[in-house]
Parts: C-alpha cells; sequence; structure tokens
C-alpha cells in the first residue's frame, strides 16, 4: 500500500476485535502496537512516535478522543482514525472537527478499514508534496528578501543562483530603490562564503577624505584624529564578501588602489608600508552608467572590466508590475507582525493605483507608501485609496504607464476602463470642489453625461444629492 512500512497504534477494549485487526494488518505490511485502554495507549504514544493511531471512541478511563487530542499535540502528523460503534456518529464527527483524519462505525469490514487508511495515507503523502512543493516556491521567489514572480525576476533568481557558488566580481546595476543589496546578500548567503561576514560600504554616503581609510584602514597617526590602528572593511570582509554601494561615486585616486586590490589581493593601510593579503568576494552596485562614465573618462575603463566579470542587471518595478500585489502583501505581513496587529489588506481600488503608478523610488518607495498607508488607515483592516497619499492619489491610475503594459495573466477589461474613468471624474471632481457642471465642462462632457457616469461606476454614491449644483 506505501513505500515503507508504517507504524500503526490500535486502542481498542474489546481484545477479540483488537487482536484480529491487528493481525490483519500486519498481514498487509503495517507495524502493529496495541493497546487496551486510553492509559495505555498514552504510554505507547509517550515512548514512540507512531504513523497511524486507530482508536475506539468509547474507552475506560480516558476515552479515545482525549487520546487522540493528545497524540495529534505531541504528533501533529500523526494519522488519527476513530471507531466508534452505532449512536455515536455524531461524537465521530465532532472528533474529525477536531484532527482526524477519517472514522468508521461498527461493525465494519476490514476492506472498509484498509481504504480508510489508504486514502488518509495518501492526503498525507499529498500534503506533504504540496508543503515542499511551497517550500521550493517560496525558497525560489522570495531569496532573502527579494519577492517576485514575474518572468523577469524568475530569470533573476536563476541567475543569482547560477553566480552564488563561484567566487568571481560581481556588478549589480539598478535604478534607486530597486533592491541591489539585497541581491548582494543573496548572493552572499547562497555562497560558501555564507559562514563568513558581509561586509556592506556605501561609497556615496561618506566623505571622499575618509573612504579610502574606511576601505584599507588606517595605522595610529597616519592622518589628524587616528589615534588607534583600525581595520578597514575589506579586511572585516576577509573570507566572506565586499559590497561596495554606488561604486560610481568613488574618486580617481581611490579606483586606482581598489583596481589593484582586485589584480593582486593585497592592500596597505592607510600610512603603512606593511602589504596584508586577503581573500574577498567583491560585488559592487551603482545607480550610475558606468559605460557612459567611462566614454566620458570619470571611470577608469580598466577598472569597469575588473568589476564587470558578471553583470547583473536589477529591473525597475514599473517593469514588473504584476509583482505588486505581492510586495504589498509581503510588506503588510511584516508590518503586521511587526506592531502585533491583525492582517490588513488592500481594496482593489487602491491596488488598481498602485500597479498604475510609475515608481521612480521602486521597491524602496512602495514599501514606504505602504508603511504610511497602513499608518493613516488608523487600524481599520483595509486601505483605501485615501490612505494611499498624494503622489498616487493625485497621479490617476494611468499615470506614468505604458499603454501597451498587459500583466501576464491578463485583466478585467471592463474593471480597468471603469477604474480610470471613475479616477479621472473624481479628479475633476476635486479640482471644481464638487461642482458638477465645472467638473463636466473640464470634461468636454454634459452635466447629466457625467452624473450617469458616477451612477455606473460608483452606486454607492448619493448621486442624488451630489447632483445638486454647489
Amino acid at each position: 500500500m506505501t513505500d515503507s512500512p508504517k507504524h500503526l497504534l490500535i486502542v481498542d477494549d474489546e481484545m477479540g476485535l483488537r487482536e484480529a485487526i491487528a493481525e490483519r494488518l500486519t498481514d498487509h505490511g503495517f507495524l502493529v502496537e496495541q493497546a487496551s485502554s486510553g492509559e495505555q495507549a498514552l504510554e505507547r504514544l509517550s515512548a514512540f512516535a507512531f504513523d497511524i493511531l486507530i482508536t475506539d471512541l468509547r474507552l475506560p478511563g480516558v476515552d479515545g478522543r482525549q487520546v487522540m487530542d493528545l497524540a495529534i499535540e505531541r504528533y501533529p502528523d500523526i494519522i488519527a482514525i476513530v471507531i466508534t460503534g452505532f449512536g455515536t456518529v455524531k461524537d465521530a464527527v465532532d472528533a474529525i472537527k477536531h484532527g482526524a483524519a477519517d472514522f468508521i462505525t461498527k461493525p465494519f469490514q476490514f476492506d472498509a478499514l484498509l481504504h480508510v487508511l489508504g486514502s488518509a495515507l495518501e492526503q498525507r503523502r499529498l500534503r506533504a508534496e504540496n508543503a515542499y512543493l511551497r517550500s521550493q516556491l517560496e525558497q525560489r521567489y522570495r531569496i532573502d528578501g527579494l519577492v517576485g514572480t514575474s518572468r523577469v525576476m524568475r530569470d533573476l533568481y536563476h541567475l543569482l543562483e547560477t553566480v552564488a557558488p563561484t567566487s568571481s566580481t560581481v556588478l549589480i546595476a539598478g535604478e534607486t530603490g530597486t533592491g541591489k543589496e539585497l541581491a548582494a546578500r543573496a548572493l552572499h548567503h547562497n555562497s560558501p562564503r555564507r559562514g563568513h561576514r558581509f561586509v556592506a560600504l556605501n561609497c556615496s554616503a561618506i566623505p571622499e577624505t575618509l573612504l579610502e581609510a574606511e576601505l584599507f584602514g588606517h595605522v595610529r597617526g597616519a592622518f589628524t584624529g587616528a589615534i588607534a590602528t583600525r581595520q578597514g572593511r575589506l579586511e572585516q570582509a576577509n573570507k566572506g564578501t565586499l559590497f561596495l554601494d554606488e561604486i560610481g561615486t568613488m574618486s580617481p585616486a581611490l579606483q586606482a588602489k581598489l583596481l589593484r586590490v582586485l589584480q593582486e589581493r593585497e592592500f596597505e593601510r592607510v600610512g603603512d608600508s606593511h602589504t596584508i593579503k586577503i581573500d574577498v568576494r567583491v560585488i559592487a552596485a551603482t545607480h550610475s552608467d558606468l559605460d557612459r562614465m567611462v566614454a566620458d573618462g570619470t571611470f577608469r575603463q580598466d577598472l569597469f572590466y575588473r568589476l564587470n566579470v558578471i553583470p547583473i542587471k536589477l529591473p525597475p518595478l514599473r517593469d514588473r508590475r504584476d509583482d505588486i500585489p505581492l510586495l504589498v502583501q509581503h510588506f503588510l505581513q511584516k508590518l503586521c507582525a511587526d506592531l502585533g496587529r491583525e492582517t490588513v489588506t488592500v481594496s482593489q481600488d487602491a491596488m488598481r493605483r498602485l500597479m498604475a503608478y510609475s515608481w521612480p523610488g521602486n521597491v524602496r518607495q512602495l514599501e514606504n507608501i505602504v508603511e504610511r498607508a497602513m499608518a493613516f488607515s488608523k487600524g481599520r483592516p483595509q486601505i483605501d485609496v485615501a490612505n494611499l497619499g498624494p503622489e498616487i492619489v493625485d497621479s490617476g491610475p494611468g499615470a506614468g504607464k505604458d499603454e501597451s503594459w498587459l500583466p501576464d495573466e491578463g485583466l478585467d477589461f471592463e474593471s480597468y476602463i471603469g477604474g480610470l474613468e471613475l479616477a479621472i471624474i473624481r479628479r475633476s471632481l476635486e479640482k471644481t470642489h464638487g461642482n458638477k457642471r465645472q467638473a463636466a465642462k473640464l470634461l468636454n462632457l454634459k452635466r447629466t453625461t457625467l452624473i450617469e457616469k458616477l451612477k455606473r461606476l460608483e452606486p454607492r454614491l448619493d448621486v442624488s444629492s451630489a447632483s445638486k449644483l454647489s
């Protein structure tokens, strides 16, 4: 019946029935133990993790329901099947509500018990398989904080998985807020270097005069204020990964020194002549166009080639709009967990606005908008358009949208166009402070046409009162 023998405990105070069932089950490949009471069953269960529990409900002392409850509490994956006599089907159904896989009424044919066992084992196999697939999908589509199932993200995950085991230098390009550091961390945590440090340095956040000392370290007295010898980020990242963010802001002099590190795998601290050997993987990132900077002479061509061994391009959020609902859900779950709040959802109208926005700040901006919207929702269980902030509300559903964009799964054309109409009408009413005649004039519509559209698109609106001219 199954690939490997299953350990089964049968609990029944009717010795003849219990032993007959045990014998037949043993013949079918089960490893069977018996218990004649609830107390004896609990003893067996405390000492061994059975795959299957078959128990009568009516037992002297500790009853079958208690045995089942304690078994499931101790072993959540155990298959519990209850046996019930005539007139206690209601109790058996109640047991199923509390975790039993199935029940069978006395008297019963052995084949009926085999059928129940087979079904329960198959259901457990499918649950385990589904859980495995879900875990694989979660690992596949949420790599160390990166979230998305769009085609461009699937391609990115494949590339990261391919590159991570190597020690090759990587150059990550992408707009601000696309998750360049998350991608770098994903490479590190999926690499053989994961047991060592991931050290990040934002080259644009440190003054040029201090960046060299921050990167290479310094000895005491190397410059004013250097009161002690200090390790730099390169030394800290030895055996691990050094992430250099915004590499395009690095000065030409420092670029030359970094080039030597990449070539020779050695450096000297500022103010010292002692050479330090290192084993470090360098991952650089930039939102700048380094090709153009090389052509302009502001970035060293030889350093660019050293960094650009494996180029990775992160897509902007506007190129993967179908990931926005998943990202929103991810941020909301994280915020709710941090705040101890119940699950918060987003209205369909609000989600349409979020998916239509151009997102110049990409995923980081979306996270900030979601956090702000949750704060503005004031504890309500759903975020609506009004909570999204002026940049989203004022932009309208079509702002910044490429008209050729269409999600992979398609869309509800009538609902989508209706949403566009309603958003434009609302915006015209905002501009005219609710004056329908002026709003209709802005939209080159008759006032009656405007009101009819409002009735059709937003039936909950009190149009009869709204139709009065202000």
